[in-house]
Parts: structure tokens; C-alpha cells; sequence
């Protein structure tokens, strides 16, 4: 039995890109070898007039099935063996020179910065711009709230692989502290399509904004400049993580994030960039030694977190829908 499942390449829900959704239930070395089959064409597949269609499908799948709250699945146990990974390098390399992923790679884009208000079912979006304010607020809230959450996590059980779970995240997530994406031309704002632990969102309002001329923003192009930022600006937040960490990476030890506040003293915004999500995020990053980890969770590709007040909106909103769930499927409302 074939235990390998090709997509069809002309399933508008499956493109080319998408017939590496294979079962991962094959030894190593079949599955490699199956691999190496089905990635021969991959030049093709990232070029041509729909290539950016396809590495965003791609990339929104990769995106929507993290998670730091569990175990290693069938396929990322499988894609952690060296010879399935080194299967797949070509495709790598084809990403590296695909001109529709040359902005994977790229700083923020602060001519084309959007900030999107998911709105739940049953729910209207708002009319009148967001006041874009309330960071120094936020952050106060925010560290507040996070040396607290890791004080009362003292109590729980010191056996990291204990079924437990608490916070897992490692992005400022606080009320005034604001994040946008860039827009691309013809799919507006990545950031509908890219999210960690989405909550099915099927409507948004989506709002240009731009920085001020001046505004500081460190870029994270990769688990190198994640170590920095958290050398830099260390919060421990050891028994908070300790449980979902374990269970993600394998790892005990003592886990680190940045401390925010800090970091808003030299930068105004923190700017992940697709390649430095997909080389970092759900990893365990040594930051100084192998004792001490931290993993970058609960942030998505080109998402820019702004820790200081110095963006303003840019022009009227766009209310957009997704018409049928899939990455593609976003579209403005009245088109």
C-alpha cells in the first residue's frame, strides 16, 4: 500500500505546491525517498503568473496548524528526521530566489502597513479609525500581568511532562499594544490570512497605517536575532511556559522571553519577517547557553508589534470577507 497521499495539482484547494501533502506514515527513508520524487518539479511550481498564490496558501496552511500547547504530530516527527528535512532543501532553495517570496525576506514594509480588527459573527466592525494609542499603558499591563501569571505558576507541578497547561505565547498580546502586515497588491493585508490559532474570522476591517519617519524597528530575520532580543531584555518566565514549552519542544530547562518595556526604551516596533518566522517560531532558541531557551509562539510571518505610540491611519477603511474559508478566499466587500 502506497502510504503516500499526492493532492491532485490542478485542485484549486490543493495547488502545485500542495501535493507535498503526503501522509507521513512510511519509514524514514521511503518517505524521503517519495519526497525527493515530488519536489523535483518545485522550480515550477514557485514561479509563473500564480506562484504567489500558491507559496500563500502554502505558507497560511504552515501558519494555521502551530501550536505550542501540544506535542509533536505524525508530520512533524517525520520532518524532523535529517534525511525527510534534507529531502526537502530544494525547496528551500527555491523559496530563497522565488520572485513571489522575495518580500519573505524583506524589513517592514512601512509604506504599506495594515492594521486589521477581526470581527466576530453577529458582530458589526466599527466605522470611525482606531485610536492607535496606549502602549506605555499596555506594557505596564502587560509585564504586570506576566510576573504575576509566573508567581502563581510556582504552585504547579514541577514534572514539566504533568498534563498542564497555562500561557504559551510569546508576543506582547495586550490591549494598546497594536500589530499590522503588509499589504500586498493584488490580496491586501497578509494578516488576514496568516494567523497563528486562528479564531475563524470570516469578516475584518482593515485599516492603512503608517509609522512615523523616524520610528525604531528591530527586525527578527531568524532564531539569531530572537536570541539577541531575549539576551538583550531577559524575563524569566520559566514556570508559566514550563508545561506547553516541554511539550512542544521536548526541552526542560529555563525559558526566557523579552521583556517588552525594556525593549520600548531603544525600539518602537519588533518586526518578524516570514523567514524569521519559519526558521524560529516554535523551536526551542538557546539564548546564551543550552540551559536557557526561549521559543518565539503566538506570533505570525510579518507581523510587526508596535511598543510605542507612532503609528497613525493612513487613510479610510476597507471591510473585507472570506467567502469560503480558504486563504484565497478574502476578498473586499462590495468587489
Amino acid at each position: 500500500m502506497n502510504p503516500f497521499r499526492a493532492e491532485d495539482p490542478e485542485s484549486e484547494s490543493y495547488p502545485a505546491l500542495g501535493n507535498l501533502r503526503v501522509r507521513f506514515a512510511a519509514a524514514p527513508q521511503e518517505l524521503a525517498a517519495e519526497l525527493t520524487r515530488l519536489v523535483a518539479g518545485v522550480d515550477s511550481a514557485v514561479s509563473g503568473s500564480d506562484a504567489e498564490a500558491r507559496l500563500l496558501t502554502a505558507l497560511a496552511d504552515a501558519t494555521d496548524s502551530a501550536m505550542y500547547w501540544q506535542p509533536p504530530d505524525e508530520t512533524d516527527e517525520a520532518l524532523a528526521d535529517p534525511s525527510v528535512s534534507a529531502a526537502l532543501i530544494p525547496v528551500a532553495r527555491a523559496l530563497t530566489t522565488a520572485p513571489a517570496a522575495r518580500w519573505w525576506s524583506g524589513p517592514l514594509d512601512r509604506d504599506r502597513q495594515q492594521f486589521i480588527e477581526f470581527v466576530f459573527e453577529g458582530e458589526q466592525g466599527r466605522e470611525e479609525p482606531p485610536e492607535l494609542s496606549g502602549a506605555v499603558a499596555g506594557l505596564g499591563e502587560w509585564r504586570e500581568s506576566t510576573l504575576d501569571d509566573e508567581r502563581r505558576s510556582a504552585s504547579r507541578p514541577s514534572d514539566p511532562a504533568a498534563n498542564y497547561s497555562g500561557n504559551w505565547w510569546s508576543a506582547p498580546n495586550v490591549t494598546g499594544i497594536f500589530s499590522t502586515t503588509r499589504s500586498l497588491t493584488r490580496r491586501g493585508p497578509v494578516g488576514l490570512r496568516l494567523v497563528e490559532d486562528s479564531m475563524g474570522w470570516q469578516e475584518a476591517v482593515c485599516w492603512p497605517v503608517e509609522p512615523s519617519a523616524d520610528a525604531r524597528v528591530l527586525e527578527i530575520r531568524g532564531p539569531a536575532d530572537w536570541a539577541a532580543l531575549v539576551a538583550r531584555y531577559p524575563l524569566e518566565v520559566t514556570r508559566s511556559r514550563w508545561h506547553d514549552w516541554f511539550k512542544t519542544t521536548g526541552r526542560a530547562g529555563t525559558w526566557l522571553i523579552p521583556d517588552y518595556p525594556a525593549v520600548a526604551a531603544d525600539y518602537d516596533a519588533i518586526h518578524v519577517s516570514v523567514g524569521g518566522y519559519l526558521t524560529t517560531a516554535g523551536r526551542a532558541v538557546p539564548v546564551g547557553s543550552e540551559d536557557t531557551c526561549s521559543v518565539l509562539a503566538g506570533w505570525s510571518p510579518d507581523e510587526t508589534y508596535w511598543l510605542t505610540d507612532v503609528l497613525e491611519v493612513a487613510g479610510p477603511a476597507v471591510h473585507w470577507r472570506s467567502r469560503d474559508g480558504e486563504p484565497l478566499g478574502w476578498i473586499p466587500v462590495g468587489h
